[in-house]
């Protein structure tokens, strides 16, 4: 039945050099597992090539998926006052978060494979694989009413100008999902931070400001819902008093942990009812993608492990010193705000711009985490640190590695002259 499958594609295989022939190759090596063997004296057969290690990646991303789509709803429904219960109005969060992600999907994933199936048409081999993780990060990273013109520029500029100008997947040297990030922040910085851009469909977090409803939530899903008899989309609701769609971090800044603690529970921080970037809140789902990560082999245990040691360790430094309110916040809470487990699990492991050395991981996370602390707590211009720290590490990546296969090198070079002397 394999065969006769695998013929039939091989029948409607394009004439080669053609943009056809490379949407067909890789719809074909995507769908059917690779059938190389090894040369030499002991041949080892593997389906597992590197479409199909990105997949896991994807995979690992699901939870995260799911749970900030309906976030994007709980959110919008919190500053309304309405259906405050995380699952109150299950329907309405769902599908409003629905609507609010699937463009954001869709925008980064024709920008991005339009440019990556462009340029496997022009330099006349397959698809690449790699934009299929950056893909599936991109829309998590970014906040759920980020404008979609900007979106796609980010896109564009993260997959032309940090990737296909190094020469395409496994030769960029810059985390391509944190470059459209960092291009966001740095080019329209008024999008990606302050407290309004975390909560969509609202005029503004102020209260009296009314929710904004578009034609397919009035004229598609009401009819819906009224029929089924459930409640609707209310174009007449507004914010309520009192509503502050501050991040935690924020919070911490401006008054430490009792800040934080007066508008949040450590309950809703842990499991991600709170504001923030689509896919970067819920710890839980977050450690649950990392956990499939290491348990498949595909994440680097070494640099999640040194990255939480060097933010533990100036977390402590900085309770140490207490200076301001956000220093003295306790190194265990930092864990409990912003992105820093996202970024471990997901950003810090990428295996192209990371270190490649055992030792390096070790010094390439634990720096990730060091550095990362200081920006987040030091330099309120930020929103996080993770997303420069790791941008950073990634140019002193293959720098460490150096100095690691030169230390490797000489100490063995020593070795065979010591014996030799003998």
């Amino acid at each position: 039945m394999k065969k006769r499958l695998l013929q039939f594609f091989h029948k409607m295989e394009p004439k080669k050099g053609t943009l056809g022939h490379t949407l067909f190759d890789g719809f074909f090596t995507f769908a059917f597992s690779p059938n190389h063997t090894t040369k030499g004296g002991v041949h080892i057969r593997d389906g597992m090539d590197l479409k199909r290690t990105m997949v896991h990646v994807v995979l690992a991303l699901q939870l995260c998926y799911v749970f900030g789509t309906y976030n994007i709803g709980h959110q919008h429904y919190v500053a309304l006052g309405m259906h405050t219960g995380l699952f109150d109005g299950f329907h309405l969060k769902l599908i409003y978060g629905l609507i609010q992600m699937l463009p954001i999907f869709v925008v980064t994933h024709v920008v991005g494979l339009g440019i990556e199936f462009y340029y496997a048409w022009k330099k006349g081999h397959g698809i690449e694989e790699g934009f299929l993780v950056s893909g599936a990060l991109i829309p998590l990273i970014m906040p759920p009413d980020i404008p979609m013109w900007i979106l796609a520029l980010s896109v564009a500029f993260a997959v032309w100008i940090g990737k296909e100008a190094f020469g395409g997947t496994g030769m960029n040297i810059l985390n391509v999902a944190l470059l459209a990030r960092v291009f966001v922040f740095f080019a329209y910085p008024t999008y990606i931070s302050g407290d309004e851009v975390w909560v969509s469909g609202l005029a503004s977090t102020g209260a009296g400001s009314a929710a904004d409803y578009g034609w397919i939530h009035m004229s598609v899903f009401n009819p819906l819902f009224e029929g089924l008899g459930w409640s609707t989309f209310d174009a007449a609701a507004t914010v309520v008093d009192g509503y502050t769609g501050a991040t935690p971090l924020s919070l911490a800044f401006q008054g430490g942990w009792e800040a934080v603690t007066n508008t949040y529970t450590s309950s809703q921080m842990l499991w991600g009812t709170i504001p923030g970037s689509i896919g970067e809140t819920s710890k839980p789902f977050i450690l649950a993608g990392a956990l499939f990560l290491l348990v498949t082999g595909i994440a680097s245990w070494r640099i999640m492990l040194s990255m939480f040691l060097g933010a533990v360790t100036m977390s402590l430094l900085l309770n140490a010193w207490g200076a301001t309110p956000f220093m003295e916040v306790p190194w265990y809470y930092q864990f409990y705000m912003g992105s820093f487990f996202f970024a471990m699990a997901f950003m810090a492991t990428d295996p192209v711009t990371a270190s490649s050395t055992n030792i390096g991981k070790w010094f390439y996370g634990f720096l990730i985490g060091f550095v990362g602390m200081i920006v987040r707590v030091l330099n309120p211009a930020y929103p996080e640190g993770w997303m420069l720290a790791i941008l950073f590490m990634n140019v002193f990546a293959p720098l460490i590695d150096h100095y690691v296969l030169e230390s490797n090198m000489n100490r063995r070079a020593k070795r065979a002259k010591a014996r030799v002397q003998a």
